[in-house]
């Protein structure tokens, strides 16, 4: 199955077009339900009976430490229409890190099928187990969106689901910003001959996902060390071992993905230990006699630098290649290239990573970093849950393909 993807401009959160009435649900890869408004007469939902399978396995996916809108009472003048309980849960806003109850319920959903190709006609209807919530939770979202995407590894979210609805492999894939496939299908994308079409999901490095006892949904990668590179001058992040490992006893630290932050975030110790790293390979590997220096930095950024980066014959500019040296087996480690994490602000260019500050955590627990949407845009990721791994082919422009490279929609 396929469904587009957009990006909205003022938030910087992703939405997909899978549901029915086409209404945005946005995008929470670190989301355990699939929740959306809707009202709390008894008349306008059928709900999921309180004491079944299904509702005890939802109740396990409560936020904990979340801040309720409503002082979790949205639904407790609900009249139900009849003597049957009604399952609750807690929807999540992934931005402010408030929640809410709900009912849960029956969401209709519809979307194409894929060959790894092209888009197939016409669409097929089907329904997913989705969460109601009040509209209240719907502060900081994108104008226009109503409903949540939660894509983690929890048994309610979106993949998850499809995956028993479908009988297809546990495997989901995102191309941000342009679009998603569920299902073990190929993804074909076009190589630097832009006749030739290769299938990337089998082109691509992998590296295992982690479990994290504390937050079991969470896509955890193996991050052993940070570093930079320019021009041959090499600066690795002054870290103590283990500094990016998860805690098994307490579920701290660990390097998780989510899309409800635009930039990657750091602890502070681990962000400026990146940070130092990062100025010294700036630093030293600048081209001799040119005018390259840090500058004040424009918020919500901490690094920012003025002078002339040159450019590139195969794309964007000529800067520092950032390191995340992957261990536990991964094939080969994460490279953030030029346009994956520097952003262009008015008189200089700044580097879209950030340490964690009193915004609200966009993951549950307490990560080392949370690598956010501009390091996961145009970059090919494989959620391959059934082998408990992740295909990663990093920057595409870098590799003069995209993910708009591909002929999905074009029919």
């Amino acid at each position: 199955m396929i469904s587009k993807i957009a990006k909205d401009p003022v938030t910087s959160l992703y939405t997909i077009s899978i549901k029915a009435d086409k209404s945005p649900l946005v995008v929470d890869l670190a989301g355990s339900l699939v929740w959306s408004t809707c009202s709390s007469s008894a008349l306008a939902h059928s709900s999921v009976q309180c004491e079944s399978a299904t509702c005890s396995m939802a109740k396990q996916q409560c936020p904990p430490h979340c801040r309720y809108v409503d002082g979790g009472r949205f639904w407790e003048n609900r009249q139900l229409g009849s003597t049957e309980c009604a399952c609750t849960v807690h929807p999540l806003n992934p931005v402010t890190g408030e929640c809410s109850t709900g009912d849960l319920t029956s969401l209709a959903m519809s979307t194409n099928t894929t060959n790894g190709t092209m888009e197939l006609r016409p669409e097929e209807s089907f329904a997913v187990l989705g969460a109601c919530a009040p509209s209240r939770l719907l502060t900081s979202l994108p104008v226009g969106a109503t409903d949540v995407a939660g894509l983690s590894r929890g048994p309610l979210s979106l993949p998850s689901q499809l995956t028993a609805l479908r009988g297809f492999g546990n495997k989901f894939a995102l191309c941000l910003p342009d679009f998603a496939t569920f299902g073990d299908t190929p993804v074909y994308l076009s190589v630097p001959d832009p006749r030739v079409y290769i299938d990337y999901t089998t082109a691509i490095p992998y590296t295992p996902l982690l479990t994290n006892p504390a937050n079991t949904g969470g896509h955890y990668i193996p991050v052993k060390g940070i570093s930079v590179s320019w021009h041959a001058s090499d600066a690795a992040a002054a870290l103590p071992s283990g500094a990016l490992d998860i805690d098994v006893r307490t579920g701290r630290g660990g390097v998780v993905l989510s899309t409800a932050t635009p930039y990657t975030i750091m602890r502070p110790d681990v962000f400026r230990a990146f940070a130092i790293a990062f100025d010294d390979a700036i630093m030293r590997g600048k081209i001799p006699m040119t005018t390259m220096r840090r500058v004040q930095a424009t918020k919500p950024f901490e690094l920012c630098y003025d002078g002339a980066f040159p450019m590139l014959k195969r794309s964007g500019y000529d800067m520092p290649y950032i390191e995340l040296e992957l261990g536990n087996g991964a094939t080969r480690n994460w490279t953030l290239f030029n346009s994956n994490y520097m952003v262009q602000v008015e008189g200089a260019m700044c580097v879209g990573i950030l340490p964690m500050g009193p915004r609200a955590m966009p993951v549950a627990g307490e990560p080392a970093a949370v690598i956010g949407g501009k390091q996961l845009e145009d970059n090919l990721l494989v959620f391959d849950l059934e082998k408990q791994r992740l295909g990663f082919s990093m920057l595409l422009p870098f590799q003069l393909s995209s993910c708009r490279s591909s002929n999905f929609f074009r029919n």
